[in-house]
């Protein structure tokens, strides 16, 4: 149980105290806490992106990327709604018991683990996992027999601003392979898993995985197989700068696939949205901490940076909506940095931000859409600096 005094460090906000991390630095140190950087994450309107996705796709079930954002609030408020559970790990199994949620709402989607921590969320009632290799499928039927498994295959991750296609995924012909080993071993093959990539620009970028997976089915139905569950993996957009079609487009393209390449052999059909349900319940509040001029180029420093919730920034990726306490005069281009002492903690550079001419040390940033993969990004203290608190509001 955690105690009172735990849950008010946790979320300070709830006792009206203002958002800080713990009152000693990560080196042990006593120092003045912070009053930023934090991340105000309004659970209501998670559970409201979840609602909205659900109705962009009728008949799909949605189960949450808990990756994306763990905070006990939210995964209660997620169960009290309905959603079921995307998991990775035996800690986020424990997390998402513990809000309530029932085994047979997960799906444990990391294809390459542990064989103990397969064992571990079968042992907890889980009967669902995704593998990608012959290796994987073996250690499955080995630590978790009898359960089912669904075979992830590769996608392009084009149109998406972060890419999940480099580590993860086989080909169609590997996929009928694992499946019918699967069935050798004892196992249930399922189905087929993909991923088009986070932050999916394009509805249309399902429509290649849906046909390789329709391929699948029937190839392994001719040996007398049953596949029946797809899992339409994540991709969902949030809020971001650059925009996104709205969630109905991808509701109605992802439809149009499935009618075209599964007709009335549909399969039951899953998905595994992070950013989409929690991106935009979020907003991280950081400060400038310094204003300087290099060469003709302004840098602005925040108290928070690539390795305290930042990560998907590497690369320019992941590029936040910013508002400031100084917003309404003049603007003009500037780099954006953390503040660590790694030359790679640098947000924005390459594309500079438009910020006020008048930002100064002091001032607020707002980064919007910041509620997934921020605060479960930070590191535990790189660089002396603590991880990334969350404040319910």
């Amino acid at each position: 149980m955690v105690s009172a005094l735990q849950a008010l460090h946790q979320h300070p906000s709830a006792a009206g105290a203002s958002p800080a991390p713990d009152s000693g630095s990560p080196l042990g140190v006593d120092v003045l806490p912070p009053s930023t950087p934090y991340l105000d994450l309004d659970v209501g309107a998670a559970v409201t992106r979840y609602r909205r996705l659900g109705a962009a796709l009728p008949g799909t079930a949605v189960h949450y990327a808990v990756k994306a954002n763990p905070d006990p609030a939210l995964l209660v408020a997620l169960v009290a709604a309905g959603c079921r559970f995307d998991v990775a790990s035996p800690v986020e199994v424990v997390a998402v018991l513990e809000a309530g949620a029932a085994p047979a709402d997960l799906v444990y989607s990391n294809p390459v683990t542990r064989r103990t921590d397969i064992a571990f969320a079968a042992q907890r009632g889980v009967r669902l996992f995704v593998v990608d290799s012959l290796e994987e499928t073996a250690k499955v039927a080995d630590a978790a027999p009898a359960t089912s498994v669904l075979c992830r295959i590769v996608t392009s991750g084009e149109g998406s601003d972060w890419p999940l296609s480099r580590k993860y995924g086989c080909s169609t012909d590997q996929a009928v392979d694992i499946l019918r080993a699967a069935a050798e071993a004892g196992l249930d093959p399922a189905g087929v898993s993909f991923h088009v990539g986070a932050q999916q620009h394009d509805p249309g970028a399902w429509e290649a995985p849906i046909a390789a997976s329709a391929r699948i089915v029937e190839r392994i139905r001719r040996d007398g197989l049953h596949a029946w569950m797809l899992d339409l993996g994540g991709g969902f957009p949030a809020h971001l700068e650059g925009g996104a079609p709205p969630l109905a487009c991808y509701g109605a393209a992802i439809e149009l696939q499935l009618r075209r390449h599964f007709g009335a052999n549909r399969p039951r059909t899953i998905v595994g949205p992070g950013r989409a349900v929690a991106a935009d319940a979020g907003t991280l509040v950081s400060t400038v901490i310094g204003v300087v001029h290099r060469g003709g180029t302004r840098w602005v420093f925040l108290d928070v940076g690539v390795f305290s919730g930042l990560v998907e920034t590497l690369d320019e990726a992941i590029r936040y909506r910013l508002r400031t306490t100084a917003d309404g005069g003049p603007t003009g281009p500037c780099v954006l940095t953390g503040s660590t002492c790694d030359s790679a903690d640098v947000l924005y550079e390459k594309a500079p931000v438009q910020l006020p001419l008048a930002l100064a040390e002091g001032d607020v940033v707002r980064l919007l859409g910041a509620g997934a993969s921020t605060a479960s990004y930070s590191t535990v203290g790189f660089n002396g600096f603590a991880p990334l608190p969350t404040r319910l509001v």
